[in-house]
């Protein structure tokens, strides 16, 4: 019987990614141009694990190392682990900043999971790659954008991996909104800036959110005009905001001048979605020591055999 892996290296090169753009909590990404490129091939024993640029350093270089993670959970599903694995990361995507860099980890190992395995692709589907990675990641939002680029609604119905399904849009150049990210030097957790929301909110609150999500979607492809008004949000923003006064400030500041801006994910990063005629002046307004990054919209995760 023929081995169940391939002999190419495989290489996936997945985007950076901002959720919740305000009011779509868990449910609403981006796919941002910033990317990790990470590539593996199968090993005749043990596991080398080489990791460059952001988190070179600091991640774990064996079982620990979270594409490792992914990839052993995606071959389980698959029906067998190979003999060793060999791993290199090169990383661009900041990590503890609100950009998808756990996200960007797990759809990678996923993916290169799908792509070392003899009709892996086929045998593990898009939508049971994305409820693997939802799983894993503990929320769909970031991996879904991840997967499917573009403009991404995930939503779930139950079921293994809490019957996760996403649809995307990407039609978003047409509008001549420009994402900026605002990046510190610090880093934030997300497991602490959703420790501090609350288990309930008001009715008249998250009546207020289903409006600005219905808003957002329409303001992103098809109404930019609409954004300062569609990226308002009452679940998520207000709480964090005491954990992050430099974000807090920053946001409200752009949005004083008409930019609609939001934080990325759970922060500490802010995104503006802004004009053309925004983008420039939006720039002006980044803190020192902050990184502003104008970027472009990204298709989903990309795997190639080389």
């Amino acid at each position: 019987m023929p081995a169940p892996f391939s002999a190419a290296t495989v290489a996936v090169r997945v985007p950076a990614t901002s959720a919740n753009l305000g009011p779509g909590y868990d449910s609403f990404g981006l796919a941002l141009s910033c990317y990790d490129e990470v590539r593996a091939r199968v090993s005749g024993a043990g596991l080398d694990v080489r990791v460059a640029g952001a988190g070179a350093g600091t991640l774990a270089l064996d079982e620990g190392h979270l594409v490792v993670q992914a990839m052993r959970a995606a071959f389980d599903l698959l029906g067998a682990q190979p003999p060793g694995l060999a791993l290199e990361c090169a990383n661009a995507i900041p990590h503890g900043r609100g950009m998808g860099s756990s996200a960007a980890a797990i759809v990678s190992g996923i993916e290169l999971a799908r792509g070392l395995s003899l009709d892996g692709r086929a045998r593990l589907s898009e939508v049971e790659a994305l409820a693997l990675a939802a799983e894993i990641e503990g929320h769909p939002d970031n991996v879904a954008a991840c997967l499917l680029g573009g403009l991404s609604i995930a939503w779930s119905s139950g079921g293994r991996g809490n019957g996760v399904r996403a649809a995307s849009a990407d039609q978003l150049a047409a509008t001549g909104v420009r994402p900026v990210l605002f990046i510190p030097a610090e880093q934030s957790e997300t497991k602490a800036a959703r420790a501090v929301l609350p288990a309930q909110v008001p009715h008249a609150d998250a009546a207020f959110n289903a409006g600005r999500a219905g808003l957002l979607v329409l303001a992103l492809t098809s109404r930019p005009e609409l954004l300062l008004a569609g990226t308002e949000d009452r679940l998520h923003q207000g709480y964090r905001a005491a954990g992050m006064p430099a974000s807090a400030g920053l946001v409200r500041a752009l949005r004083q001048r008409g930019v609609a801006a939001v934080f990325s994910g759970a922060g500490s990063s802010v995104l503006a979605l802004a004009t053309a005629e925004q983008a420039g002046p939006a720039a002006e307004l980044a803190p020192p020591g902050w990184e502003c990054a104008a970027l472009t919209f990204s298709a989903g995760a990309r795997t190639a055999l080389l």
